[in-house]
């Protein structure tokens, strides 16, 4: 699972098998290793109970929920993303964006894109 941050917004894109996975078992976590033995947490959970996608920060850890029912109807379908908007403390937005994840149009020698989702431009069938 990849992460971008950009100001108030947040982005994380997921291969195929990611994708199954938060949908069958609910949750994926991916971990940043740092010196000091310090690491960051990100993860992506399917909630039965979470009305909207919403995202939440405690100590080194980043926690992305989405309700289930949409997470299921997101994986079994040719839908991209899940878009939301959560408001914070302050009246802002913080921006909230899942997707599946591409292989690029012109492969990188240093990525692995196997369990990247085909690329609608190239034409192929995901099936």
């Amino acid at each position: 699972m990849k992460l971008r941050i950009l100001d108030s917004s947040i982005r994380l894109r997921l291969t195929q098998s990611e994708v199954d996975a938060v949908n069958s078992d609910g949750l994926v976590t991916s971990t940043v290793r740092f010196t000091g033995g310090k690491t960051f947490e990100y993860v992506l959970q399917s909630c039965r109970i979470t009305r909207t996608p919403q995202a939440g920060m405690s100590a080194n850890q980043l926690v992305v929920r989405v309700p289930r029912s949409t997470i299921s109807s997101w994986a079994s379908s040719d839908q991209v993303s899940i878009r939301s908007t959560q408001v914070v403390d302050d009246g802002g937005d913080l921006k909230i964006l899942v997707e599946k994840d591409f292989q690029c149009l012109s492969p990188r020698e240093d990525e692995d894109e196997s369990d990247m989702y085909p690329h609608p431009a190239t034409g192929e069938d995901s099936c």
